[in-house]
C-alpha cells in the first residue's frame, strides 16, 4: 500500500522560500522525498541546491514529468502576483498534478522565513481577482510587542486570520475570545501547532469562550486580562438569516458591542478596532443596520477616552472564502453537481482575500487616529455571476454544460450593489497603501442613546418593569423603531414589502 512518504514533491520556484520548504521536508522525513526544484531563472536551472536538482522551464518540464497518485507540486513563490499563480496552476494541471499546495504571501511577509506547516490546497482564493498588496507585519505590527491582544470572533473568517499574523506581532498574550466552542477549539490548536513548527514567536495564547451579550461576563473578561487592544470580529452577520432574527441581531451586534465599549473604556483598554462592512453604508438590512449602529458607537466612545488611547473602526466589503460566504457555497453545489445558484446577473460585490483584508486592518490599528472611520480600498467590483463562472472553471468542468448557473432572485435584505461609502463622507488617500479615511458622519449622541434605550427592552427582559412582556423579542416594535431612525431601511422596506411590519 502506498504511504504518503513515498510521494515526490516538486517544489515550484527554488529562491529562499522554496529552500526552506525543501529543508523543512528534508528533516520532517514523513510527507515525501523532494525529487526536485521547478524554476524559470536561468541561472539556476541544472545546479543543485542541497542536493536537490533545479530543472526548468517551468511550462516545459511540468509537462515531461509523470506523477504518480500521491506525488504534490508546491508553489513557493510568495512574491509572485495572481496572474503569475494562475498561469503555473494551469501548467501544474496540464501535466497531471493531482495535488498542489501554495505557500501563501502572507506567510513569508511575517518574520521572513518559510515552513511546510504553512502550506495549504491551492483554492480559487490563490488565483482569482487582483495581485494583493504586500504589508510588511513585521514591521506594522511592532505597536503590538509586549501587549495582550482580544480578538472577538476569534473562531471566525476575519478573527481566526488576524490570530495567524498576530503570532508574529511580538504580543505578550492572545486571547481567542467567542461563544463557539468548536471553532476556538480549532483556531487554538492550529496557533499551537504554528508555534511547535517554529511560526512567529513565543506568545501566549489563551482561549476564552464567552458570549458578549452577557454584559458582567464582558466586563469580568476585559479586566481580569487587562487586554491592552481589541480587535473586534464578532457579529452575527449572515443578512437572510438575521433577517428572520432581527432581534438577535440587534442584541448581539449592537448591545454586545456597547458591552464591550464600557467594559474597555473602564479597564483602560489603548486600542479597539471595529470590524464593519459596506453593508453598514445606507443599509437595507437588519444586519446592515447593526453594523452602522456600531461604528456610530465607535464614533461617540472615541469622544470619551483621554491620553493615547483610540479607538476606530475598519470598513471593507466581501472577503473571499469566509465561512458561509458565496465562495464556499458554489464549490459545495459544484461537489454536487450543481446547479450554481446566482441570485442575479446583475448583482456584483467587491473582494479582497482574507490575508490581506487583516494584513491591512493590523496596520490600521497601528496607524489609526481616535475616533476616526477608515476604509480598505477594494479595488474594482466582481459580478457574482462572473466569479461562479470562474470557479467553476477552476474546478476544471465548463459553465453551462458540466455544471449549470441558475437565477434564483435576491433574498431578502441584499441589493445588487453595496456601496462603501456615502457620498458625504468622502472618501481620502492615506500615505498607506490601500487604506482610505472617512469623514466621519455622527448620528448625534441624544439621539442614539434614545434609540438604544428604546431598543434596549425588546432584547432584554426586566420582570420588574410591567410592559416588558409586550416589548421583549417584540419583532414588529423593533423593525418600527428601526425604520423610524434609519431612512434607507424604510425606503427599501416599502419598495419591497418585505417584512413589512406597519402592516403586521
Amino acid at each position: 500500500m502506498l504511504q504518503k512518504s513515498d510521494s515526490q514533491i516538486y517544489i515550484i520556484g527554488a529562491g529562499f522560500a522554496g529552500q526552506m520548504i525543501a529543508s523543512d521536508l528534508k528533516r520532517k522525513k514523513i510527507f515525501g522525498q523532494v525529487a526536485s526544484f521547478l524554476d524559470d531563472d536561468k541561472s539556476l536551472i541544472g545546479k543543485q541546491i542541497e542536493g536537490i536538482p533545479v530543472l526548468g522551464p517551468i511550462s516545459e518540464v511540468a509537462k515531461i514529468l509523470r506523477c504518480g497518485p500521491l506525488d504534490e507540486a508546491i508553489i513557493a513563490i510568495p512574491s509572485a502576483p495572481t496572474e503569475k499563480i494562475r498561469e503555473i496552476y494551469e501548467i501544474l494541471k496540464q501535466g497531471g498534478f493531482a495535488h498542489i499546495r501554495i505557500l501563501p504571501s502572507v506567510s513569508q511577509i511575517i518574520d521572513g522565513k518559510a515552513h511546510f506547516v504553512q502550506t495549504r490546497e491551492i483554492d480559487p482564493l490563490d488565483i482569482l481577482g487582483r495581485t494583493p498588496v504586500i504589508i510588511p507585519l513585521h514591521e506594522s505590527l511592532q505597536y503590538l510587542r509586549g501587549k495582550r491582544v482580544l480578538i472577538t470572533g476569534a473562531g471566525g473568517s476575519i478573527g481566526s486570520e488576524l490570530s495567524r499574523q498576530l503570532l508574529s506581532g511580538g504580543a505578550e498574550r492572545l486571547y481567542l475570545f467567542g461563544h463557539g466552542e468548536n471553532s476556538i477549539v480549532q483556531i487554538y490548536r492550529e496557533l499551537h501547532v504554528l508555534q511547535q513548527e517554529g511560526v512567529g514567536e513565543k506568545a501566549t495564547v489563551v482561549p476564552i469562550i464567552g458570549d458578549m451579550k452577557d454584559r458582567e461576563y464582558v466586563r469580568y473578561i476585559i479586566k481580569k486580562t487587562h487586554a491592552d487592544v481589541i480587535f473586534h470580529c464578532a457579529a452575527y452577520k449572515h443578512v437572510p438569516m438575521m433577517e428572520e432574527n432581527p432581534v438577535a441581531s440587534i442584541e448581539n451586534n449592537v448591545f454586545g458591542t456597547k458591552n464591550l465599549l464600557d467594559a474597555s473604556l473602564e479597564a483602560g483598554v489603548q486600542k479597539f478596532v471595529l470590524i464593519s462592512t459596506d453593508k453598514a453604508v445606507s443599509p437595507v438590512s437588519v444586519y446592515g443596520a447593526s453594523k452602522m449602529l456600531c461604528e456610530k458607537l465607535i464614533l461617540q466612545y472615541a469622544k470619551k477616552v483621554s491620553g493615547d488611547k483610540s479607538f476606530m473602526f475598519v470598513r471593507f466589503g466581501n472577503v473571499l472564502g469566509s465561512r458561509g460566504s458565496i465562495l464556499p457555497l458554489f464549490q459545495q453545489q459544484i461537489k454536487t453537481g450543481g446547479p450554481v445558484t446566482v441570485t442575479s446577473r446583475e448583482m456584483e460585490r467587491f473582494f479582497m482575500t482574507i490575508p490581506e483584508a487583516c494584513s491591512l486592518v493590523l496596520e490600521t490599528g497601528g496607524v489609526g487616529e481616535n475616533g476616526r472611520s477608515y476604509l480598505l480600498d477594494m479595488g474594482e467590483p466582481l459580478k457574482i455571476i462572473d466569479l461562479a463562472e470562474q470557479i467553476i472553471k477552476f474546478s476544471g468542468l465548463e459553465p453551462g454544460k458540466d455544471i449549470e448557473i441558475k437565477i434564483i432572485g435576491a433574498r431578502e435584505g441584499e441589493r445588487n450593489y453595496e456601496p462603501l461609502w456615502l457620498d458625504e463622507e468622502n472618501p481620502q488617500k492615506t500615505e498607506y497603501e490601500k487604506l482610505l479615511v472617512l469623514k466621519n458622519i455622527e448620528f448625534g449622541d441624544e439621539k442614539l442613546d434614545k434609540l438604544l434605550k428604546d431598543l434596549y427592552p425588546i432584547c432584554h427582559f426586566d420582570e420588574k418593569t410591567p410592559e416588558s412582556s409586550e416589548k421583549f423579542r417584540n419583532k414588529e416594535k423593533l423593525l418600527k423603531i428601526l425604520r423610524d431612525n434609519v431612512p434607507s431601511l424604510d425606503e427599501y422596506y416599502k419598495n419591497t414589502g418585505k417584512n413589512d411590519s406597519r402592516n403586521l
